[in-house]
């Protein structure tokens, strides 16, 4: 958890032990300008440097990582709570993405000349990166790789809540050969990202985290049409589970699926769409006891647990109102989300019947809660599925291609998987949503579609001559 404990400082700690993990300054307003004004000045001399260098200085942050990969997973275990088998996974995206970058950038932004027209692509300039606390370091350098490579200055703000994670990645980043404010890192929370997302001297502003702050930052810049906002922000995502071949195995999915990270990936899975039959109740038994064996705990213990605690004792407080709000409203409890040690954010998870419920919100739960809701049939099914305002991920569990297809063509998602966890997206791939989980300027492989713009030229190296136009007179 972390908070500024006064106006200008900025503590974080481990969330279960409440151990200081980080400390250090918040920056003011004229401490964000000044940060701005730098990566301004650095423009010149990194849009300057050709691709090739550019490349270079990314491959050198790549081995620098790879010489660093266990610290880094430490990091994160620290800060965030996750444990160190999934930091260790999310250290490795963070090298992975340099090689991912380097190639969408030459696929998707790459010099070509089409029936004479010549089509080239050049950075926005400085762009501003806010980075979320679920994935403290893969997340946000999803965004500064491609926008350094393509030529950009960046200035990152780090979630309040992982500050340590954020400084960290920095440094390696400054250590590869950037040029001096090339990358700027400015510490704080919401007033911090307000200054910098609302700064005139940005051209661009990258943005992961919940659909309220998304939409904020979209309103905060209506006035602003050239500058390109791309937001990605969360879902109420439905799984589904119709003639599955394994209920056993599906269960285990599922349960991945919604209780990965402890719920904190915008992927998860929020809410279990049955259809009627046999199978749904031995799959409810299924998951059940698959979720009964679940380990939570601190990621320094030994055995290592599936997930660690919430981020903070306010994000458990949250998640906990939530739960009871749906038992107030209707819901029919399977099993309780609870508090597993007082005075700590780690939670038991929870799943909730809510099928008939009359007022069942359209939220996000952030965390370890799981929603199941029973239809007569597949086309129900699917009617339920996109009864959402967001569109970020969807999935179906079943032994069926047709069925796939159908749900394929039907559902309204950008991330859409067929018998694997919902929480499974592919840096390869395009990662975004639409509705209110994003402004279609998806990530992951297509994020070097959003970090340059492309410049159409008709060229010739001689005037010639001026075309004969009726009604139009050449020079004599």
């Amino acid at each position: 958890m972390s908070s500024p404990a006064q106006a200008d400082i900025l503590r974080s700690t481990d969330p279960v032990t409440g151990d200081l993990i980080w400390e250090g300054a918040v920056a003011s307003p004229e401490e964000v300008d000044a940060a701005v004004a730098r990566a301004r000045g650095a423009l010149p001399v990194w849009r300057g440097r050709s691709l090739a260098e550019r490349v270079r200085c990314l491959r050198a942050f790549a081995e620098s990582i790879g010489e660093a990969m266990e610290e880094l997973a430490l990091a994160i275990s620290r800060e965030n709570g996750k444990p160190l088998w999934e930091s260790r996974t999310e250290a490795a995206a963070v090298r992975g993405k340099i090689e991912l970058s380097i190639e969408a950038h030459e696929r998707r932004c790459g010099d070509f000349v089409n029936r004479g027209a010549h089509t080239r692509f050049r950075p926005h300039g400085v762009v501003g990166v806010l980075g979320p606390f679920n994935f403290p370091a893969h997340l946000p350098n999803g965004h500064i790789a491609p926008a350094l490579l393509a030529g950009n200055t960046v200035v990152f703000k780090p979630s309040p809540d992982t500050p340590g994670v954020g400084e960290w990645l920095v440094r390696r980043w400054r250590a590869s050969g950037l040029p001096p404010g090339a990358l700027e890192c400015v510490q704080g929370g919401a007033a911090t990202g307000a200054h910098l997302a609302g700064h005139a001297g940005i051209d661009g502003l990258f943005f992961t985290g919940s659909a309220h702050v998304g939409k904020r930052l979209l309103a905060a810049n209506a006035d602003h049409p050239g500058k390109i906002l791309a937001l990605e922000m969360g879902g109420n995502n439905a799984l589904v589970v119709h003639e599955a071949a394994d209920v056993r195995a599906a269960a285990g999915v599922v349960a991945q699926s919604a209780f990965i990270s402890a719920g904190q990936r915008c992927t998860c899975a929020r809410r279990l769409i049955l259809v009627e039959g046999p199978e749904s109740n031995e799959l409810l038994d299924a998951l059940e006891a698959v979720v009964a064996g679940l380990r939570v705990g601190h990621y320094a213990e030994d055995p290592e647990p599936f997930f660690g605690p919430l981020i903070s004792g306010a994000a458990a407080d949250r998640v906990s109102a939530a739960a009871a709000d749906l038992l107030k409203k209707g819901a029919r409890l399977r099993l309780p989300v609870e508090r597993i040690r007082e005075g700590t954010p780690l939670l038991r998870p929870g799943i909730y019947d809510v099928t008939g419920m009359p007022d069942r919100a359209d939220t996000e739960i952030f965390g370890p809660v799981l929603q199941v809701i029973r239809c007569r049939n597949f086309a129900e099914a699917l009617e339920e599925t996109n009864r959402t305002r967001f569109g970020l991920a969807a999935g179906l569990l079943s032994a069926s291609e047709a069925h796939y297809r159908h749900f394929r063509e039907t559902v309204r998602a950008g991330i859409i998987n067929w018998n694997h966890p919902l929480t499974g997206a592919s840096s390869a791939a395009p990662f975004g949503g639409i509705g209110d989980s994003g402004n279609h300027r998806p990530s992951a492989y297509f994020a070097a579609d959003y970090c340059s713009y492309p410049v159409a030229s008709l060229e010739r190296s001689d005037l010639g001559e001026a075309p004969a136009l009726p009604g139009f007179s050449r020079v004599p």
